[in-house]
């Protein structure tokens, strides 16, 4: 076989998973001209936030039939650096609104339910609580850098040394930082409301609970700045304090 021959067969792609951060916004009414205003009064506090960030559009809690006009709002939110990606929606007249967008789909949240044949079924056993996955937690010992992601499954993140600008800490449980913190860290990123981060001096861009966050603007008017600090979750709060 030739060199060509052996060039041709080469794959020249591959298909991989990442676990990136991408914001959701939840849109409860139709109603452009106020979030126009809202979404304004947000940039202005955090302009670094709303700069091409990867959005996902939440149009499932719309009334039916609402009418909305599916390209000014994508038009809208690209006006404040909201870059819409996907629609979660479940509306037929916004689904189809989407597919003339090439826009993808994403279920609507919560359980999806569907009526059972009762009669016709015999009594089914109980089914055995799923057995827990034992997953150690993650501990890094070097410095993050800026376009780093680091990311722990199923449980904790332990990092030994600082955490520069641009870099993204992700963790279903908490996350400890024993040096600086200056990128981002997202605790609970799978809905636990009980986890926290620990750090040895706040420094963040921005910091997030269970989907609840903060980002510098927000923590530099904080009076526990650059001190060794935790956070944590009082109900839909995010909580600072000292160590």
């Amino acid at each position: 076989m030739s060199q060509a021959d052996l060039t041709d067969q080469a794959p020249v792609f591959q298909l991989k998973g990442s676990m990136l951060a991408i914001t959701v916004l939840e849109l409860t009414q139709n109603d452009l001209q106020r979030l126009d205003q809202q979404l304004a009064v947000k940039v202005e506090q955090a302009p670094d936030f709303f700069n091409n960030t990867p959005l996902v559009l939440a149009l499932d809690k719309l009334p039916a039939d609402c009418n909305l006009d599916l390209p000014a709002l994508i038009a809208l939110c690209r006006k404040h650096g909201l870059r819409t990606l996907a629609l979660r929606a479940g509306d037929p007249q916004i689904v189809e609104a989407a597919g003339q967008l090439d826009l993808p789909i994403l279920p609507p949240s919560g359980a999806r339910e569907r009526k059972l044949d009762i009669a016709s079924k015999a009594p089914a056993e109980p089914a055995k609580p799923a057995e827990p996955i034992y997953r150690p937690t993650r501990v890094i010992t070097t410095p993050i850098r800026g376009g780093q992601q680091v990311y722990a499954q199923g449980g904790d993140l332990i990092v030994l040394a600082a955490v520069s600008p641009g870099a993204e800490l992700l963790a279903d449980g908490n996350i400890h930082v024993y040096g600086p913190l200056r990128g981002r860290a997202l605790a609970g990123i799978k809905g636990d409301a009980n986890a926290r981060i620990f750090c040895q001096q706040l420094a963040a861009e921005m910091v997030s609970i269970a989907g609840h966050y903060k980002v510098a603007e927000d923590l530099r008017r904080d009076p526990l700045w650059t001190e060794a600090v935790q956070m944590k979750l009082s109900g839909d709060v995010l909580n600072i304090t000292r160590l």
